[in-house]
């Protein structure tokens, strides 16, 4: 099936301009729309594209966002001053999205990988009732036991965050190595520059433990619909921390899956094989939750200011928020792949 592929810069609040990219089905209207949220130091244009490729190609609009210092968005690389910053962009762009005319009684589901799977978490907190449901792949909610700093240790580093915020001091182990089981596939994805390979920023580190000990504490919270997949002989994000969620969400509507032997990287770093199983159950579970002509009322989000010119467009339409643009669905589409 044809894809089409669209991309461009929306600028926050914040003045930093954000990269944002979505696949659409060429010959149909999506049966629902699909809300990428990225990992730690990951990216929607290369690192996801075959994601996006593949939901598109089943029938589904999917979209994505670079958080602020992630991929081709600017900002200082891989720095996360505020968790709560990410969350608020993806929520406004997203939302832009879902109030275009002709996306406004479909349904929305959110993706999120790793890092990504709290942002998804965030989000459906920040408005309960907006979303339909979400696909969390070893989702980062909560802190296993097995590798918790020692409190004070984290005491220690909360002391110099502030003086230090930036520094690269955290010592991590190559998370590329453990979380792709592939070699070919692994070392394709080592070579992907938009990719953060650094140790992690002092402040990064501590903000991303924060959120992870927030996220644990409100699970109970969470009531949409979802789909949890986590490999089992993951070492990244625990398979135990997955199954805390599904034990300890209020959702009436909550699946989990574990794939014996299957790493972190379920969806770009297994044999083809697996990648295939994995997609088919998140195709088979999107496509029986998702509804055409929804009646709903349309969202409010804030709205970008238009982005400026970047090395990273190549065309002047990119240029330009998708909500800006005439309601039209061709108009701001620039591109073409083929499954």
């Amino acid at each position: 099936m044809d894809v089409e592929y669209h991309e461009e810069y929306v600028r926050n609040p914040r003045g930093v301009q954000l990269f944002t990219c979505g696949w659409l089905p060429a010959s149909s209207s999506p049966k629902a729309l699909v809300f990428l949220c990225h990992g730690y130091g990951m990216e929607c244009s290369v690192f996801m594209r075959a994601c996006g490729v593949k939901l598109a190609a089943a029938g589904f609009g999917v979209f994505g966002i670079d958080y602020e210092g992630h991929g081709k968005s600017t900002g200082a690389r891989c720095y996360i001053q505020k968790f709560d910053h990410i969350v608020a962009d993806c929520d406004r762009f997203f939302k832009s999205v879902c109030d275009m005319e002709e996306f406004r009684r479909k349904s929305r589901f959110l993706y999120g990988e790793s890092m990504g799977g709290a942002v998804a978490l965030l989000l459906h907190r920040k408005d309960p009732t907006f979303w339909d449901g979400a696909v969390l792949a070893a989702p980062m909610c909560k802190i296993s036991e097995k590798v918790k700093p020692h409190p004070v240790v984290i005491t220690l580093l909360t002391q110099v965050e502030e003086l230090i915020p930036t520094w690269k001091i955290v010592p991590t182990k190559d998370v590329i190595d453990s979380a792709f089981k592939d070699p070919v596939k692994r070392e394709k994805i080592r070579k992907n520059k938009l990719i953060y390979q650094d140790k992690p920023r002092l402040k990064t580190a501590l903000e991303l433990l924060r959120t992870s000990m927030d996220v644990e504490d409100s699970l109970s919270e969470v009531k949409m619909p979802f789909f949890i997949l986590h490999g089992k002989a993951d070492t990244v994000t625990d398979p135990e921390v997955s199954q805390a969620l599904y034990e300890r969400a209020a959702s009436a509507d909550k699946s989990l899956k574990l794939y014996p032997g299957m790493w972190h990287g379920l969806t770009a770093g297994e044999p083809d094989e697996n990648v295939e199983l994995v997609f088919a159950d998140i195709v088979a579970w999107l496509k029986e939750r998702s509804q055409d002509d929804r009646v709903r009322a349309p969202p409010e989000p804030e709205m970008y200011r238009r982005g400026a010119s970047s090395e990273f467009s190549n065309s002047t339409e990119s240029q330009t928020p998708i909500h800006s643009r005439p309601r039209r669905r061709g108009s701001f589409l620039c591109g073409k792949c083929r499954m």
